[in-house]
């Protein structure tokens, strides 16, 4: 039998990982501090993670016109878009700290939701060029990319905290990593010159069209696969949205908040070096069940108090259920559709996937700083919202494991 040469695939995600570790410690730089600027920014504290929302609305409306350039163009020139809008949301968030002004700074949230969106798009494009075997593997090693960042990350946080010197608290605490961002996508988007992904060929007229969005998206496999996806997702970005703010506001510094997410995205990318392998060996069904079982397990640590080892427990399974459950759904989605299909489901999924993200992070902010007096019972409040979406989610694989085999590929 031929072997298929996974060369081509392997350079491809060795690019894709360093992209990862190095623009994508952005992120955790972002939602480090992003909700604290924001409550030093905003008139009101139930505002306090508007710029998390924007960036996550930021990264919702790109995902179609993001993907559509890739169908059309490649993938470089969707990920150098991206740069540029993480350029660009650093840049103008600095100047929304600089002059105090919280409009300003939610439009450079909005702009960092650009390269978000793009970076979303990193899982797919190491299965691009990677045989059926080497894909979720391929999926699993770019994912593992964020381990990097999730040191240097919350590093950049503490090493700029005051390297701005201003008489204005805020300037001086968040200033200097929003510069930092801008550099990062300065000079990380180099990177993309080594991607080597061939451009996709326009279909021949008599091409098959493949399946409209609704087809699709009424498909089984398809629609359980962004349900989980979704819902991993959306659970963790509720939960991690507000966890600086319930640091802080029980009693602990934001260098301690700071440790807890270095832990959470550490545990959001260590398990890729080994998801793809658990998927291979037992399947993609058992592995994105058990990443929805641990993120109820880490509601359960959550609100059990409120000590510092409590946090710190609850956000390494928030971030080990992630992984299980966002890497399993996105393998189960890579290989469900057509490659003529891609450009079109792709970012349905992630439209999706990013739209329930944004309701969470929006409503993040209001359960954490308005359901009762004190940061301990919005904390429980944010923690006890996981609940119905874990049910759903879980019934939804359940219902696609007692599918009959055929049926699971067949549109509803």
């Amino acid at each position: 039998m031929h072997e298929i040469d996974d060369s081509k695939a392997r350079r491809n995600v060795a690019v894709l990982v360093a992209a990862q570790a190095f623009l994508g410690a952005q992120m955790p730089m972002i939602f480090t501090v992003g909700g604290l600027a924001g409550q030093s920014l905003a008139s009101n504290a139930c505002l306090a993670t508007l710029p998390i929302s924007l960036i996550v609305l930021g990264s919702m409306l790109a995902a179609t016109p993001i993907s559509a350039i890739m169908q059309k163009w490649g993938r470089r020139a969707g990920f150098l878009i991206g740069a540029t809008g993480g350029a660009l949301g650093g840049g103008i968030g600095a100047l929304g700290l600089y002059l105090g002004s919280f409009p300003i700074f939610l439009l450079g949230s909005f702009f960092t939701g650009f390269y978000m969106s793009a970076q979303g798009f990193f899982r797919f494009a190491a299965a691009d060029t990677a045989s059926d075997a080497f894909r979720p593997k391929a999926i699993s090693y770019v994912m593992a990319g964020g381990l990097l960042s999730a040191i240097i990350g919350p590093q950049l946080v503490k090493a700029t905290n005051g390297m701005i010197e201003s008489p204005d608290a805020r300037v001086a605490a968040f200033l200097g990593a929003y510069l930092a961002v801008v550099a990062i996508n300065l000079i990380g988007s180099f990177l993309f010159v080594f991607l080597d992904i061939p451009r996709p060929r326009p279909p021949a007229a008599d091409a098959p069209r493949g399946r409209t969005r609704w087809e699709l998206i009424t498909t089984p496999r398809i629609a359980v696969a962004v349900i989980c996806a979704m819902v991993s997702y959306a659970l963790m970005n509720l939960v991690m949205t507000s966890t600086p703010l319930a640091v802080v506001g029980c009693g602990f510094d934001q260098g301690d908040a700071a440790n807890v997410v270095t832990s959470h995205v550490l545990a959001m990318y260590i398990p890729s070096f080994f998801t793809g392998h658990l998927i291979a060996r037992f399947g993609v069904e058992k592995v994105v069940a058990a990443g929805l079982s641990i993120l109820a397990g880490a509601g359960a640590v959550a609100l059990s108090g409120v000590q510092l080892e409590h946090f710190f427990v609850a956000l390494v399974l928030l971030g080990l259920g992630w992984n299980f459950g966002f890497v399993g759904a996105t393998t189960m989605l890579a290989s469900a559709h057509e490659p003529h299909e891609r450009g079109r489901m792709q970012g349905l999924n992630d439209l999706l996937v990013f739209g329930g993200v944004t309701m969470a992070s929006l409503s993040s902010g209001g359960l954490m700083n308005c359901s009762g007096g004190t940061a301990q019972e919005g904390w429980s409040a944010v923690n006890m919202a996981m609940a119905p979406f874990l049910v759903l989610a879980g019934g939804a694989l359940l219902w696609l494991v007692f599918q009959p085999e055929e049926g699971r590929r067949d549109p509803i």
